[in-house]
Order: structure tokens, then sequence, then C-alpha cells
């Protein structure tokens, strides 16, 4: 049975995923990818645009379906290679999260700290509501 997860990361990281066909999460570490299977949804929260100091993005930025394959190290610096996870990125637009707040199972008060994490899991119905609103 598939899962649906939210990953986070800033917008220009999502970007830069998007673009390679991959996913990284928690600052490249490997073990949360290896709790994703091939078929499972993800949807990117970004909460800025840039890591540090971008502007407030507060939006899903990116959906898509987890590809077959392991959990590899790809490669950004000489000091910094991250693990990543290939992903088929569908068709999508941003979506700012405050409209779906109300109707999310994770949207009541406090509902920034879950994102902490980086990647957790969420229900069909929530994912189902996020990618209804990312529909491009």
């Amino acid at each position: 049975m598939n899962r649906d997860w939210i990953a986070v990361a800033s917008a220009d990281h999502v970007r830069a995923g998007r673009a390679g066909g991959f996913m990284q999460v928690n600052h490249g570490k490997e073990a949360p990818l290896r709790r994703l299977r091939p078929g499972d949804r993800v949807a990117y929260y970004s909460p800025h645009e840039r890591i540090r100091d971008g502007a407030p993005v507060q939006a899903f930025t990116a959906l898509g379906i987890v590809a077959e394959g392991p959990v590899y190290q790809g490669f950004m610096s000489a000091g910094f290679q991250p693990f990543r996870r290939d992903v088929r990125w569908l068709p999508a637009q941003d979506a700012p999260i405050r409209p779906l707040l109300e109707h999310l199972s994770f949207g009541g008060p406090g509902w920034g700290a879950r994102f902490r994490y980086g990647l957790f899991e969420v229900s069909t119905a929530d994912m189902d509501l996020i990618a209804a609103a990312m529909a491009d």
C-alpha cells in the first residue's frame, strides 16, 4: 500500500530537485529517505524562498511520485554529498497553505510544528486535498 508524505525545503532547493528528478530532506540525511517506497506520493512544503534569508513562501511547491531505485548519494560540492531519492515530478502549481489549514488533519493550532521534522507522513485525504489545490 502506498503512503503519502510531506517533505520540507526552501523553494529554491525544491526547484533544484525538480530539475534534477530527485528529492532530499533534512540537509541530505539518509535515514528519512529510507522510509519512502516507490509509488509513494510526496508534496514539498516551502516555508521560505531560500534556506536562511529568503522571503516567506508558505506554500506547497512540488508534487510527485517516488520512483523505483535506491537511496543514493548525490554531489553538490566536495564537502557535501547529500542522500537522495528519485522522484517523478508531476505538473503542479504552488498552493498556499493558509487556505487549506482548516481542512488538513494537521492544520490546527501549532500547525507549523510538524514541519520541523523535515519529512512526515500524512493521510490520503490530506494528500488528495493538497494535490487538488496544486492541480495545474
